[in-house]
């Protein structure tokens, strides 16, 4: 029987207090991939792993065996969904601990194909601690022109995304592509893949995610926006610097940042 969204939801916002008590519990550094596989900490993010999969297939943000998602577990180990695999059907023994340097330590099945992308922003950004990579049609449609919507049109977009990098094309799952995100990791926690989709990331699986429906969203907004026939209305560039103040005191990243005191 299908679980509802509001099931969904409280399920995703337990695993998070979980992870964010495991935290305050002062455990331990695992000081081996054994160890790091039993914290209890790694049961809550594999459970936030799986839910946040089925919340992507059923928003229809992945197909097939599309999309990856990952987490960092320490300092030392990430978890990460396995390559072939729907994300509707994943299970806790599905997800994948790995090291940094992409070995599988732990699982029953191979780590998806595009880990070297999510160990790219991870070793670019310290402050990225979980990543979302998937393909939500009206983000990838932009994606499939090698361009982002444009800015300054929803406060709420303004707030937790702003300005979206482009990277250039290469082809998944090589070393040049995860290296394609390394010039906007900094700035931006939201990238546009070129022919490809998008990849997010933020300091939990679940607000990554978030990421990802908010982009999605304002792909969409604006695109039926453009089908009314009416001027767009711009937000002034001094409301935009209070979000932008907004924004640093929340050390979220923006490239524009740099244009406020």
């Amino acid at each position: 029987m299908e679980q509802s969204w509001v099931e969904l939801e409280e399920q995703c916002k337990e695993a998070v207090q979980a992870v964010a008590e495991s935290s305050h519990a002062a455990q331990p550094e695992a000081t081996s991939p054994l160890e790091a596989a039993l914290l209890f900490e790694a049961e809550a993010l594999r459970e936030e792993i799986i839910l946040v999969g089925r919340k992507l297939w059923e928003r229809q943000y992945v197909d097939g065996n599309g999309g990856n998602i990952s987490v960092r577990l320490g300092e030392k180990y990430l978890l990460c969904t396995p390559t072939m695999m729907s994300k509707r059907d994943m299970t806790p023994a599905d997800i994948c601990l790995s090291d940094l340097d992409g070995n599988i330590l732990a699982g029953d099945r191979m780590k998806t194909s595009e880990v070297l992308l999510h160990l790219a922003i991870y070793k670019a950004n310290s402050v990225a601690r979980a990543i979302v990579h998937c393909h939500p049609p009206h983000a990838t449609a932009f994606a499939m022109t090698g361009s982002a919507p444009p800015i300054g049109l929803i406060s709420e977009y303004e707030t937790s995304i702003g300005p979206a990098a482009v990277a250039p094309y290469e082809t998944p799952g090589t070393k040049a592509f995860a290296e394609t995100v390394l010039p906007y990791v900094q700035d931006h926690n939201t990238i546009l893949l070129s022919n490809h989709g998008i990849v997010c990331w933020s300091d939990t699986v679940t607000h990554a995610e978030w990421l990802v429906e908010t982009f999605e969203t304002y792909c969409k907004t604006y695109l039926i926006a453009q089908q009314i026939g009416r001027p767009l209305n711009v937000l002034p560039d001094d409301k935009i610097d209070e979000l932008l103040l907004a924004k640093r005191r929340m050390g979220m990243p923006d490239a524009r940042m740099g244009r406020v005191a």
